[in-house]
């Protein structure tokens, strides 16, 4: 089935309508240019509606049996599991994403449905002594009410689901914001899935928006207690600031610049193949990509060469095409934007190793090395298929490069020594490192999230609780206190 024209609507409060705005958002396969559904937009009224029902479903949903909110997830879970190929149709048409890619999302996504189950039973209250006779206190773990979810638009399904089900099982109410580029597979595809689960309605609202019409409503709006955003650190810098003057947690996951190094006694071509799927899978759109490849000086021709070569033989076009490895990016703004850094780059002193060409939104790869140790290319997030080789002379100069950016969400070293690996990524100002693997990298039960301009807070296992629950202290006294006045 073609999940576009059935889910081209808001979903506010358990109904299908049609938003109140004065325009619509049309959604385009951004490899072929077709039209793949028309969504009028949701204005604050609707924002408004989403946030009330949210409000007013959310008071019985607190007080369900957890083992009751986890068979919701139980039965969403069997759900994606039956309707896989669909929605890899789905994955593939609306963000350009190849097979792999769209199984890599998937297979992720039904992992992160399955710890939602266990996650639902993971909030334990505590007793806690008192130095006061006769008194007793109580610590509960309770849900923190409402949740705002903005979802992006490269991994839009698993990044939606993710905090969805999370927040949902752990006895909260959700309105969903996705990207205005993937409307369906990152916001009406999660709600119809848990709307055939059972979930009660007004426990997940979707609405479909731009900020061109609601502005700041999403996250200014009384109702939610906690936002959970993940984008761009220029728009999650926004967002943190709205939130704290209204008095809100933002959980932020937010870009990245990461760095593969690959020290002297690496296995070379074990690295390339690591280097490779960290900077090129998902076309580079990925927060967590190798941006930068530092490679010791020792070993940096031969990896180069391989490299290169290596990139060079990845299949561009079609992303519906099994082949495919590099897919269009998700609109003409990025690819644009892609194919202007490179030519300043260049510009600016660069060696070009690998050029690739711009064809609409297809951008074939790009490999540049030379670099001045100053330039802007190295501190900076590339949303795309372009990679850094950058030398290095001996660990210190590696530590002091990989920590030379704004950035530190993710990274990997490879070294034939796992201890030497661990103790440089000890210094490296990173919330995720990996020896010996791709710096791409998200498991249910880790702790994911990064330091600096990379995000606030952590999501996944037992960091869910800390971002969707919240404490109460209730004390009782037992007998009489004995008072001062």
């Amino acid at each position: 089935m073609s999940y576009f024209a059935e889910l081209a609507h808001q979903y506010i409060d358990g109904e299908w309508r049609t938003g109140s705005g004065s325009w619509d958002i049309i959604d385009v396969n951004p490899y072929n240019g077709e039209k793949l559904a028309s969504i009028t937009i949701a204005t604050t009224g609707e924002v408004d509606l989403a946030y009330r029902a949210a409000e007013r479903a959310q008071r019985a949903w607190a007080g369900t049996d957890p083992y009751a909110r986890r068979l919701v997830c139980e039965r969403a879970l069997r759900i994606v599991e039956d309707r896989e190929r669909d929605i890899t149709e789905a994955l593939v048409a609306e963000l350009g994403g190849t097979r792999l890619n769209a199984a890599f999302e998937l297979s992720l996504a039904q992992e992160f449905l399955r710890e939602a189950v266990a996650l639902a039973l993971r909030p334990e209250g505590r007793i806690i002594a008192s130095p006061s006779e006769g008194k007793e206190n109580r610590l509960y773990r309770v849900p923190v009410g409402v949740v705002g979810v903005i979802s992006p638009f490269n991994f839009p399904f698993l990044l939606s689901l993710k905090s969805v089900a999370a927040a949902l099982v752990l006895g909260n109410a959700v309105v969903l914001k996705p990207h205005q580029d993937t409307p369906v597979c990152g916001g009406t595809l999660v709600a119809k899935i848990f709307e055939d689960a059972g979930l009660p309605a007004g426990l997940l609202n979707v609405v479909v928006t731009d900020i061109a019409e609601i502005g700041d409503a999403l996250i200014e709006h009384p109702v939610p207690k906690v936002i959970s955003f993940t984008g761009s650190d220029e728009t999650g810098r926004h967002v943190a600031t709205v939130c704290a003057a209204h008095f809100k947690h933002a959980v932020l996951e937010l870009g990245g610049n990461s760095a593969l190094i690959v020290l002297e006694d690496a296995d070379i071509d074990y690295a390339v193949d690591a280097a490779v799927f960290s900077r090129f899978v998902h076309q580079g759109q990925v927060c967590m990509a190798a941006n930068r490849v530092l490679v010791d000086r020792t070993v940096e021709p031969e990896f180069t060469r391989k490299f290169t070569d290596k990139v060079r033989a990845l299949k561009v076009g079609d992303p519906a095409d099994p082949e495919t490895r590099i897919g269009p990016l998700i609109n003409s703004l990025q690819a644009e934007a892609v194919s202007a850094f490179v030519d300043t780059t260049v510009a600016a002193g660069a060696t070009v190793l690998l050029r690739g060409s711009t064809q609409g939104n297809l951008v074939h790869p790009t490999v540049l090395t030379g670099l001045p140790a100053d330039s802007p290319a190295l501190a900076q997030e590339i949303f795309g298929p372009v990679a850094l080789v950058v030398p290095f002379d001996g660990e210190e100069e590696a530590v002091r490069i990989a920590n030379a950016t704004p950035y530190g969400l993710s990274g990997a070293v490879h070294t034939a020594d796992v201890e030497r690996g661990v103790r440089i990524a000890q210094r490296i100002h990173t919330g995720m490192i990996y020896i010996n693997d791709s710096t791409v990298h998200d498991e249910p039960i880790v702790p994911f999230g990064g330091e600096k301009h990379s995000g606030v807070g952590r999501l996944n296992g037992d960091a869910m609780v800390e971002a969707f629950t919240t404490q109460k202290w209730i004390s009782i006294q037992h007998g009489r206190s004995t008072f001062a006045f």
